[in-house]
């Protein structure tokens, strides 16, 4: 079974009885028993919770650590046979000294032990008055026996499940200036376990998710934190059983804080993504702590034990989101503002550098023209232009609707743009005449020569105005080669270059629901002669079907060449894209993720089969191989999101790779 990179990991937060060992042995023991039926791998439990964190000076007792050591004996019995390995916290007593531990067991046995560097001595924590620091052990393991077992003490231990490594650092670590994780991510750990009891005081938690997400995203590892909660002593303090788990910066599960009673936080968390990212970012792997290369300092690495036979293809604890370009939740608005003012800002500096009398664009009616006419109209707002100087021309052909006509015509109208309608008829005609070609075959020469065209007009008119054009494509259609080479393909600076379909279509909408009211007209629009608000004309222009409208409309004037009935969703090939640049992921993989999205559980309601999805991920991958030639040659455009393919900045292939070992893998 393919895990496909993927763990299944558990912060578990157990109802604690302090003091009393044998109820908690027990609470723990029942809770391994729900993670081994999620088909969990790693469970990690909260900071000294054998004992409870709130004992006091019961830590001073000598049958409170006898006992201790004795439950996780039973702790490992109870592991037997089961294929999951158990993180739990202990008080360890060694050499006279007593340590705030975290014992890594699995199959029957302790593997290691890993003390607690940093101990907190101020404001209500006293632990410097029980434990000593866990610093003794670092370059210098000790081999100890601990409840029946041989294993090694120290905190630089890297530790194996399968395939997957951890590492192990306790609450106050995260706090410290270097947490220890740092140097236990450069020496091969995918994720870090934090043992904790960490009470809540108000906005702590908020502090505290920062810590967890920062140190997961600058490690680029998952994080599995679990810190202690109901039955802890409330003598001064609360504890809420805070549970989360992050991966490389993002959160992928939380648990709900102040339950009375246990609880359990899944998560499946994807180490090849860990790896790949790891590998892509130069500056991780060549950080020298302490002066020495990384990888030179003595790490132990300890084989834990197996991984869950987990069925992620069943159920996968985690979200898939369809479209993951796209912002969502509270950020939406602020993402939107911000995706934006970046192309507004890229596009006013390069004008601005020219010093540009005008701007020139083609307007199609289409989505990418409207986005890029917003863009430069905000542009040109910020420059203080007089948006006259922005010069939109319509260049109507034979695929051209009425619909798409005037909405173009209308949206410039009403942002007051200078507008000019030049058709392509003519110049086309004259054009299949020269070279000798029969103007009633509707191939490729007769499409390209349609985008050629307005090409030529467009950068005419911007010489004879002393302009540049602006581009208009997308980064979809740049990934798939959905564009005319030297046609649609150029421009002078290509103001959408890494925005993909499905965030295009999302920007459309929220600029006319943000930036022009519909009941009046807002942010220099006027009202038109057609009566319409530019809100009513971006609305219509979004519900339009996707089309370049180079062949001929049908009888009754609608448009005939839909875009994505011949290269397929346009959501599907953004999904595949994203995953496939961002992460590397394997076709396989990739189509393993788009079932999760698009299958019959997708969050949003989108759904493909297994075959539709199948038949377009070929189509993505035999098309991205075959069109790298033209993305090897592009204008100059902003970098806005995470994905982008210039051949100056993120995507360097040669234009003759062979598809088929990706072809072969699905």
């Amino acid at each position: 079974m393919d895990d496909f990179g993927f763990i299944r990991a558990a912060a578990a937060v157990p109802e604690v009885r302090v003091a009393d060992v044998d109820a908690n042995v027990a609470e723990i023991c029942r809770m391994i028993d729900d993670a081994c039926s999620s088909q969990v791998s790693l469970v990690v439990f909260p900071e000294l919770c054998v004992t409870g964190y709130t004992c006091g000076d019961l830590f001073g007792q000598e049958i409170l650590v006898r006992k201790a050591e004795e439950g996780v004996r039973k702790i490992a019995s109870h592991c037997s046979g089961r294929k999951i390995t158990v993180v739990v916290g202990v008080p360890l007593r060694w050499n006279s000294r007593l340590y705030n531990c975290a014992a890594v067991i699995s199959g029957e046995k302790v593997c290691g032990i890993v003390p607690k560097t940093y101990l907190p001595s101020y404001n209500e924590f006293y632990e410097t008055r029980w434990f000593s620091s866990g610093s003794l052990f670092i370059h210098s393991p000790e081999e100890i026996s601990y409840a029946g077992f041989s294993c090694k003490m120290t905190p630089e231990q890297i530790f194996h499940i399968g395939g997957h490594s951890f590492c192990i650092e306790i609450c106050e670590d995260l706090w410290a200036p270097v947490p220890p994780s740092s140097y236990h991510c450069l020496n091969g750990a995918e994720i870090v376990v934090n043992l904790s009891a960490s009470n809540e005081v108000l906005g702590k938690h908020v502090y505290r998710k920062q810590l967890v997400s920062q140190q997961s995203a600058r490690t680029i590892s998952g994080y599995v934190y679990c810190s202690a909660g109901y039955g802890e002593s409330t003598q001064d303090l609360v504890f809420a059983g805070s549970a989360l788990i992050y991966e490389n910066g993002a959160l992928l599960a939380k648990g709900e804080r102040f339950r009375m009673g246990r609880s359990m936080t899944v998560a499946d968390i994807d180490c090849g993504k860990i790896e790949i990212l790891r590998q892509k970012t130069s500056t991780f792997g060549s950080v020298m702590p302490d002066g020495k290369d990384a990888a030179s300092i003595g790490y132990l690495h300890v084989r834990a034990g197996e991984p869950a036979d987990t069925d992620f293809d069943a159920d996968l604890f985690r979200t898939v989101y369809p479209h993951p370009f796209v912002p969502g939740g509270e950020e939406t608005d602020k993402r939107c503002r911000e995706i934006i003012s970046m192309q507004v800002l890229a596009l006013a500096s390069r004008l601005a550098h020219i010093n540009c009398r005008t701007a020139v664009i083609g307007i199609s009616g289409g989505l990418d023209s409207s986005l890029a006419l917003i863009v430069t109209v905000l542009a040109a707002d910020r420059l203080g232009w007089d948006r006259s100087r922005i010069i939109g021309v319509t260049m109507p052909g034979y695929g051209t609707t009425g619909r798409t006509r005037s909405n173009a015509e209308d949206l410039m109208d009403v942002l007051g743009v200078t507008s000019r309608r030049i058709s392509i008829k003519a110049a086309c005609d004259r054009h299949f005449e020269d070279i000798g070609h029969d103007s009633s075959i509707h191939d490729t020469t007769y499409e390209n020569s349609q985008a050629r065209e307005r090409t030529q007009i467009l950068m005419d008119v911007a010489n004879q105005t002393g302009g540049i054009v602006i581009g208009t494509g997308d980064l979809s259609e740049l990934a798939l080669g959905w564009a005319t080479y030297n046609g649609d393909h150029m421009s002078m600076y290509g103001v959408n270059a890494s925005i993909p379909k499905t965030l295009v279509r999302h920007l459309v909408r929220w600029a006319a629901e943000n930036h022009f009211d519909s009941g009046s007209c807002s942010d220099g629009c006027h009202a038109g002669t057609h009566g319409r608000s530019a809100k009513d004309i971006l609305m219509d222009i979004i519900d339009t079907p996707i089309s370049p409208e180079l062949l001929p409309a049908d009888e009754k004037g609608n448009i005939s060449q839909v875009t994505e009935d011949l290269v397929g969703p346009y959501e599907l090939h953004d999904f595949f894209l994203y995953h496939f640049f961002r992460f590397g992921y394997s076709p396989q993989k990739l189509f393993f993720l788009a079932k999760k999205a698009f299958g019959s559980t997708a969050s949003d309601g989108t759904f493909y089969d297994e075959q539709t999805i199948r038949k377009w991920l070929n189509v993505f991958l035999k098309r991205f191989f075959a069109q790298q030639f033209k993305r090897s040659c592009l204008p100059d455009g902003p970098k806005v999101g995470s994905v982008s393919l210039s051949p100056r900045g993120d995507w360097r292939m040669p234009s003759d790779a062979k598809p088929d070992l990706f072809l072969k893998d699905i």
